[in-house]
């Protein structure tokens, strides 16, 4: 028989995306999924570069969040088992701690803002249940809307995290006023990129990660484009893809060359990703080019499946 009390919530407030996940223990199996949301909400666009939230911004968030909270009551989840994290344009904005109050007072559902650390941890976690990292040191790359998160690990351990403030919505406030981004532009994002990694530099040195194992929207978008473009079927419940090189840097070379309207028709596009693609493009570029990267392998699960396993465990960071 069915037991309401045990099941648990998780939700992610991305800068872009918001996820929620309701699943129910199972003892001794992996957790039974019960459902699974996403919706764009885009929170950080048209103000996150500025340090706040826009109220078109609050009203799509408290939308999607009682839109959540339906769900949740649905499934008869109780408010003491529903975990709500919010990621870099809450907890940079200024008006961050109000969101989290109206969506408090509104729905119930208490949001915890973590800091960098914690979602790359929750990130790490995720990643381990999609893909067996085994015994070498992979970097793993998760691509936001306001914050990339870097963490260097293997199946056993993270050597070394940060999270950076480079989110693909800021790097297109700052250098996506051109469309195509032309040449120049793409130099100047490289050596603002170059600039601002400098810990990662260090730590790539120190631990020599030889694969690039990412997660977000756009590396999925890549997974999506390099499938349909060649006819490829995922497999039911697939959590890990292999990207390889030369196809990754033929669709990046592609989106450097198109324009919005472009891009968009090139099979696997969403209209979610169109804008903040290429600069998330040139990122991973840029870190494929800078540290010798010979390997791309791209994991479904992110933060929000870290956070529901480490509520299960017991173990919140």
């Amino acid at each position: 028989m069915e037991d309401a009390s045990r099941r648990v919530g998780a939700i992610d407030m991305g800068t872009n995306t918001f996820h929620l996940l309701i699943a129910e223990p199972v003892a001794g199996e992996s957790p039974r999924m019960l459902e699974r949301d996403k919706r764009f909400v885009k929170i950080g666009s048209g103000g996150i570069s500025n340090g706040y939230l826009t109220e078109a911004a609050f009203e799509r968030a408290l939308g999607t969040l009682r839109q959540f909270s339906e769900r949740l009551q649905h499934w008869q989840v109780s408010p003491e088992r529903v975990f709500a994290t919010a990621t870099s344009a809450v907890r940079s904005a200024k008006n961050g701690g109000e969101l989290v109050d109206r969506i408090k007072a509104e729905t119930g559902i208490q949001v915890r803002v973590i800091n960098g650390d914690q979602e790359a941890a929750y990130i790490y976690e995720g990643v381990r249940l999609a893909l067996p990292l085994a015994d070498e040191p992979s970097l793993i790359m998760d691509i936001g809307g306001g914050s990339v998160e870097f963490i260097i690990g293997n199946d056993a351990r993270i050597f070394w995290k940060q999270s950076f403030e480079i989110g693909a919505q800021r790097l297109l406030d700052r250098f996506g006023q051109q469309d195509p981004l032309g040449p120049a532009a793409v130099q100047r994002l490289f050596d603002y990129l170059d600039e601002q990694l400098l810990p990662l530099h260090n730590a790539v040195h120190q631990y020599a990660p030889q694969t690039l194992v990412g997660s977000s929207g756009s590396f999925d978008t890549f997974c999506d484009i390099y499938y349909q473009e060649n006819g490829l079927q995922a497999a039911e419940h697939q959590t890990e893809y292999e990207l390889p090189l030369a196809v990754y840097r033929q669709i990046h070379q592609e989106l450097l060359e198109k324009n919005r309207e472009e891009r968009l028709a090139i099979p696997g596009m969403i209209d979610m990703r169109v804008d903040m693609i290429v600069v998330a493009s040139c990122l991973i570029q840029f870190v494929l080019s800078r540290y010798g990267l010979t390997r791309i392998r791209v994991s479904t699960f992110a933060l929000k499946e870290g956070l529901l396993a480490a509520v299960l465990a017991g173990k919140m960071v």
